[in-house]
């Protein structure tokens, strides 16, 4: 095991890592970096927690979702606009979810 030091949204995190899942590791990183990043340049957010909740339930959505045949093009969905119902049910239960002692473990 090696410890390795990242960056997310700008602060340091210093991780464990065996050699092997060093590049791994770093491309999680990257892509909980860049969705919070997202997140965050949105302007509506500001908490770091809500952010971080808001980006892992992005990138468990895209996982769960079922990968499209490899000769299949599939468009992409469009946003959802921040001024919409479901945003703001969603925004209003994250609200309520991260309302009681403000930390999430």
């Amino acid at each position: 095991m090696k410890q390795i030091e990242v960056q997310i949204m700008g602060q340091s995190y210093i991780l464990a890592s065996s050699v092997e899942g060093e590049s791994l590791l770093r491309q999680a990183v990257a892509k909980v970096d860049t969705a919070m990043c997202q997140i965050r340049d949105a302007g509506k957010i500001k908490a770091r927690d809500r952010i971080a909740v808001l980006a892992a339930l992005n990138i468990a959505a895209q996982g769960l979702a079922p990968s499209p045949p490899e000769n299949l093009e599939m468009a992409k969905p469009a946003p959802v606009p921040t001024n919409s119902p479901d945003y703001a049910l969603l925004m209003a239960r994250l609200d309520n979810a991260l309302a009681g002692d403000g930390q999430l473990l």
